[in-house]
């Protein structure tokens, strides 16, 4: 069978010899089988998705998966995590982080991104929330790498949070597991801190 086909199963019908009054039952055809057991339905609370609409890529980058949209504060410990599909867009995520960030720190004001959640439809998601992002861009004439200022700290928080085994590829079935995993990942490395001090 073909990656990325979607198997729908056909059935036949039992011809042999059954005792009187059971009742007929299909059998999986070898189509069926080849697709493996069948998948467990959705857990409580997150919608039922076929495959193709759970494994959906970046249009840009053509890859399946998922996206991490965190938010760190300024020692790049995880203040906010939304995970969603890769087919959402950098700027349409945004506007998840300014709610979820909303609910849980009124008190912020300001937002530093890179050039990914720029556009008109980041700038108003922040500012439905009262909040002001500011994109950090490169310097007009520099070639290669650059570490940009402010920058460093979400990707060195990414880095830290790829020293743990399950978050180093993406390996949760659920959204709801991925950013578990993520908390747990952010819980360890503050416990980690506190035993040293």
């Amino acid at each position: 069978m073909e990656p990325g086909r979607h198997c729908t199963p056909s059935w036949s019908w039992r011809r042999a010899s059954r005792p009187a009054g059971r009742p007929r039952r299909p059998l999986a055809s070898s189509t069926a089988r080849a697709c493996g057991p069948p998948k467990p339905a959705a857990p409580e609370g997150e919608p039922a998705l076929r495959p193709a609409q759970r494994d959906r890529g970046d249009a840009g980058k053509k890859i399946n998966g998922r996206k991490r949209h965190i938010l760190v504060d300024t020692l790049g410990l995880l203040l906010v995590v939304v995970i969603h599909t890769a087919n959402i867009q950098d700027r349409d995520g945004l506007a998840l982080v300014c709610r979820r960030l909303r609910r849980r720190f009124p008190w912020l004001r300001l937002i530093f991104a890179d050039g990914g959640y720029q556009g008109e439809t980041a700038a108003c998601a922040a500012a439905q929330e009262r909040l002001r992002l500011q994109i950090v861009k490169r310097e007009p004439g520099t070639r290669g790498f650059a570490v940009l200022p402010k920058r460093w700290l979400v990707e060195r928080t990414f880095a830290w949070l790829g020293r743990n085994r399950r978050l180093a590829k993406d390996f949760e079935a659920t959204l709801a597991s991925a950013a578990t995993m993520v908390h747990l990942a952010s819980i360890q490395l503050l416990a980690r801190r506190l035993a040293r001090a």
